[in-house]
């Protein structure tokens, strides 16, 4: 079967930023499984938003915005039903990747200390360290840019407690 345009840009699209869905994988989930799971959940949720992307926001905006608030459903889900899909006329194939180029210890480190904080706190945090700037983080979380210097310093500060406690 031969890909489409749409196929094809979607593809190239998702290599680019595919370490940018991995960490918000990692930040919500800590099981490899469902870290894979998270992964190709956001994937589907991107290829059905797709065709309806404007190019009003940057692309990584619109994905960020989809992959935070895929990762935050996945929580609120009950239990998961087996859900049928024509994934399989998408012809789309993203390869799984572990997460490259961190010093192993000090990732871990900073990922069990992550870990500990609340939702809206990781993902300003996922943002943050993808270099977004305030006015970006506001538009895809929905959050004020003072409100979110503030719960950034906040941040910050909890972040060093919880890394020099170990």
């Amino acid at each position: 079967m031969k890909k489409t345009d749409l196929e094809l840009e979607f593809e190239a699209r998702l290599k680019e930023y595919k370490l940018v869905i991995y960490k918000v994988c990692r930040m919500y989930k800590n099981d490899p499984n469902d870290i894979q799971d998270l992964y190709q959940d956001i994937i589907i949720q991107l290829w059905k938003s797709y065709p309806k992307f404007r190019g009003e926001a940057k692309f990584s905006t619109w994905l960020y915005r989809i992959a935070i608030n895929t990762a935050l459903a996945s929580f609120t889900r009950k239990k998961r039903a087996i859900q049928t899909s024509e994934v399989e006329l998408y012809n789309i194939q993203m390869p799984y990747e572990e997460d490259i180029g961190l010093k192993e210890e000090q990732h871990q480190q900073l990922h069990t200390a992550i870990q500990q904080l609340n939702d809206v706190e990781k993902s300003i945090v996922i943002l943050y360290l993808e270099d977004k700037s305030y006015d970006a983080m506001e538009e895809i979380l929905g959050i004020s840019n003072a409100t979110l210097r503030v719960k950034m310093n906040r941040i910050k500060d909890k972040l060093r407690t919880l890394t020099n406690n170990k």
